[in-house]
């Protein structure tokens, strides 16, 4: 076996070639100096999952809490995580003021405005996350519990991880709420844009592959399963040729709505109230309350400026 005096790698070249991409990659964004700290993804996966304990400390627990402890630990475990949350908040508050050459005066007791106010909306996403459950146990013969949902569904979890975002992202905090929403990604193949709309009771049944744009709004009771896409049908671009950013762009799903697998429903649509969308499904126009779409009736549509989400 080698020893440590055996190689050497050589790195002074390396180094110092990194060194000169770095400092020209300043150069172009105008920066004098380092960039600031972004949040940190080790640190948001900590807080999502120390918020999801607290909202259901039995079950996502460490299992061995009473009924005179339960209180404490989810009141320290607040503590401990809105303390990190709050220094990642104040990070992206920073990296925001110095990317638009604004002061950064101010920017800490912003930040912990905004996590105070997150925190404040934990009981309203512990009441919304009861309806999704239910409605997957409702919707799954699989399910033998709420319990087995909660700690087993790839579904569920991306949607704790959307809910949590989504409240980050109505703060103005919307780099931290992406970051939470790409987590859940890797984790579930779900990819739940923070900034969409999801009413009560919903349900993402299998989940791999689903992709929901910005814009998308959801109603209530809606039911989706693997491999659907609510994405954009093309992407407008200003006199410059550059996208427009934020105009909503992503399909609107009305209550009571089923979407089977594969389905691919693109641009600013309207999939009416009690409707059911049929498996591999290509749709691009709106359609009524209580339709039933299948791939024989579904308009086949080319078009020459791409879809995505």
């Amino acid at each position: 076996m080698s020893n440590d005096q055996d190689y050497h790698w050589d790195l002074s070249p390396v180094i110092e070639e990194l060194k000169a991409f770095r400092n020209h990659s300043l150069e172009l964004r105008q920066r004098e100096n380092h960039p600031p700290k972004l949040p940190s993804k080790k640190v948001l996966r900590e807080v999502i999952d120390s918020l999801s304990t607290v909202l259901y400390p039995n079950r996502l627990g460490d299992g061995v809490l009473t009924t005179s402890s339960i209180d404490y630990f989810v009141g320290n475990t607040l503590e401990i995580t809105l303390a990190k949350l709050l220094e990642q908040a104040e990070r992206e508050l920073i990296f925001i003021s110095e990317h638009n050459g604004e002061s950064t005066q101010g920017v800490k007791s912003e930040a912990i405005s905004k996590v105070r106010e997150f925190s404040h909306t934990l009981p309203r996403i512990r009441q919304t996350l009861d309806t999704d459950l239910q409605a997957a146990f409702d919707g799954d013969p699989a399910a033998r519990s709420v319990d087995e949902v909660l700690v087993c569904y790839p579904g569920i979890a991306a949607i704790i991880c959307y809910r949590l975002a989504h409240e980050l992202f109505l703060l103005e905090l919307p780099l931290i709420a992406r970051m939470i929403s790409e987590l859940a990604h890797s984790d579930t193949g779900i990819d739940i844009h923070p900034g969409a709309t999801i009413g009560n009771s919903f349900f993402i049944d299998h989940g791999t592959g689903v992709v929901i744009g910005e814009t998308a709004i959801i109603g209530e009771r809606v039911r989706v399963y693997q491999a659907v896409t609510l994405g954009a049908k093309r992407f407008p671009t200003d006199e410059n040729g550059a996208l427009v950013k934020g105009n909503p762009r992503h399909p609107i799903v009305e209550d009571d709505v089923v979407i089977y697998a594969g389905a691919t429903i693109l641009g600013r649509i309207t999939i009416g109230k009690g409707s059911t969308i049929g498996g591999n499904v290509w749709l691009t126009r709106s359609v009524p309350p209580d339709s039933n779409i299948t791939q024989a009736q579904a308009k086949q549509e080319l078009f020459n400026h791409g879809a995505g989400i």
